[in-house]
């Protein structure tokens, strides 16, 4: 498609406005904000060690317990000072914060909450993987609206399927915007030269099949009987119970997984194990699992816990954890009756058995 004929998210965003005729366009100019600051953080990361944001005191630890990088720090402060003025928020929640973030006094409030993950795989950025930003946007709750009171963490707990708007931004060789307003999941690409994200991809949709998966295969130790069925039986390939072959994929960074899936398809497991028995999982429930769940179901995937659909979890902690699989539909509703249906022997398998491939 010609340039020209290519809609600009601005563009986007008016046309999806017309739905609804009584829309006051605040959602639309708190998307333009976040792109914006997606725009910033694009930059920095392609600055990398060049940029100010070079390494300069030892690295700091976040409320996840994680090491923060610079470009952490830099990327949350980024999303807070490009939305806490724009009039359209109550507040904002961070995976980088332990508590919500009031809009200041000085600011007016919206009616809309912020949540995201300022930086989703920055345990890349030494190694030059892509990295991405993630968000959700939800209705605040009418008596924070009508009280112009600052929202507490339970005002943000609230289900997946409550979301208004998702997306994130992936910065590659090429930075995209990948965003769902409740109407399907599309894709702009920033153009260098115009500083506009134009519409590139207009309707994405994962494929119902697929024979590619992503795991971390270094804890198929801890993996539960479901997880560790179905990867036997992907692994066995055409000679065994799927009777075709399967490609193991894994980045590690979430926004490049789920870019991938909304681009050809696939499964993405990061379920809960039992590595650390108290946690439910290691995927944050309102940063990552409910907005990159969001964008797969308006694509026509499915998102699960492998219990649940994933947007139904009712969450109880800002930051809580959570098992994920997503991806191509058939795939994790096979993955979901595994679960349901635990009493099934488990296959044998080569690689991970105690006595492996790899041993005498």
């Amino acid at each position: 498609m010609p340039l020209s004929h290519r809609p600009t998210l601005t563009q986007y965003l008016i046309e999806q406005r017309r739905r609804f005729p009584g829309a006051s366009g605040e959602l639309n100019a708190l998307i333009l904000d976040v792109a914006l600051a997606a725009k910033a953080i694009a930059r920095a990361v392609k600055l990398g060690e060049l940029g100010s944001a070079a390494p300069a005191t030892p690295a700091a630890v976040n409320v996840q317990g994680e090491e923060q990088k610079p470009l952490d720090v830099l990327a949350n402060e980024v999303f807070l000072r490009r939305n806490e003025g724009s009039g359209t928020l109550a507040g904002m929640a961070s995976e980088e914060m332990e508590a919500p973030y009031p809009i200041p006094d000085s600011q007016p409030r919206g009616k809309y909450l912020l949540l995201f993950d300022p930086l989703d795989g920055s345990s890349n950025i030494d190694v030059n993987v892509s990295v991405g930003s993630i968000f959700s946007i939800l209705r605040a709750p009418q008596d924070v609206v009508d009280s112009g009171r600052a929202p507490v963490e339970a005002d943000f707990l609230q289900p997946g399927a409550a979301q208004v708007a998702a997306g994130y931004a992936l910065y590659g060789p090429t930075t995209m915007l990948v965003l769902s307003v409740g109407h399907g999941t599309v894709g702009f690409t920033l153009h260098p030269d115009l500083g506009e994200f134009m519409l590139t991809h207009p309707d994405l949709q994962v494929p119902a099949d697929t024979r590619e998966f992503a795991i971390n295969a270094s804890n198929s130790r801890f993996w539960e009987p479901p997880i560790k069925r179905y990867v036997d039986e992907c692994l066995a390939g055409a000679s065994g119970a799927r009777g075709k072959d399967f490609n193991m994929r894994w980045i590690a960074s979430l926004v490049a997984e789920t870019h991938r899936i909304l681009m050809r398809g696939g499964v993405f497991m990061y379920p809960r194990d039992r590595k650390e028995p108290a946690r439910a999982g290691r995927l944050r429930l309102l940063y990552e699992a409910n907005p990159v769940g969001f964008l797969i179901e308006q694509a026509g995937g499915r998102a699960s816990t492998g219990l649940q659909p994933v947007l139904g979890v009712r969450p109880t902690a800002l930051h809580q954890r959570i098992g994920l699989v997503f991806g191509s539909r058939h795939e994790v509703e096979r993955i979901e009756q595994y679960h349901r249906d635990p009493s099934e022997a488990e296959p044998a398998n080569p690689l991970f058995a105690e006595r492996s491939l790899f041993r005498a």
